[in-house]
């Protein structure tokens, strides 16, 4: 019987994996009417590079910066969002050079670097590599930005890094992949909704038909 239930679980989230799979180019379309929140992991890195901490956000060669894979992806994302014609109200950033590089370039325009959206693994290697989701104000913080609905007729989009998603959506979120956002959906009250997860390959799949 254990290893029945067991198979019937297994078959049930993959169906439901499916289904949500299904459902990206009908979010992708609502996203045309605005009032949702992306919350974007930045894209590729230059792994050859460090962090140094404390950060010293004037100062290029203290961060690790944006791969060209990185701002390529980047570039396809926002291209991809500007000819599905969606619109971008405010752009929130994380303080460090490669989520504010990324966010221009998928949006096209300047950003707001905020502290609630800046590495809160303070760029440890282990932090980065296992993110636990356990930093509560952290993600509170992310939260708080996530559930301030957007200007009529827009879309928010924040860009942040593995472990401030972790740390405000749980450690189930820590799979996060480079460029993907998280999509939430904010009413005119209460909290956002969780609307779906999209990747690179979706908006260029959206873009390309």
């Amino acid at each position: 019987m254990n290893v029945l239930y067991r198979l019937s679980v297994i078959v049930f989230l993959a169906v439901c994996s499916q289904a949500a799979a299904a459902d990206t180019p009908d979010l992708i379309a609502s996203l045309q009417q605005g009032g949702y929140v992306l919350v974007f992991r930045h894209t590729a890195t230059d792994d050859s590079q460090k962090d140094v901490y404390p950060f010293k956000f004037d100062d290029m060669g203290a961060q690790r910066q944006l791969s060209e894979k990185g701002r390529d992806a980047a570039r396809q994302i926002g291209t991809a969002i500007k000819e599905l014609a969606i619109p971008i109200g405010d752009v929130y950033t994380s303080r460090l050079n490669r989520a504010i590089e990324a966010a221009k370039l998928i949006s096209g325009r300047e950003v707001k670097p905020v502290d609630a959206l800046t590495d809160s693994s303070n760029a440890s290697a282990s932090g980065m590599a296992n993110p636990t989701g356990a930093n509560a104000k952290a993600g509170q913080a992310v939260r708080q930005l996530v559930d301030t609905p957007p200007k009529a007729g827009t879309n928010t989009f924040l860009v942040t890094h593995k472990t401030n998603i972790a740390d405000a959506f749980g450690k189930e979120a820590g799979d996060v992949q480079e460029g993907e956002a998280f999509v939430y959906r904010c009413g005119s009250s209460g909290p956002a909704t969780f609307a779906g997860r999209i990747k690179l390959a979706d908006w260029r799949a959206e873009a390309g038909k």
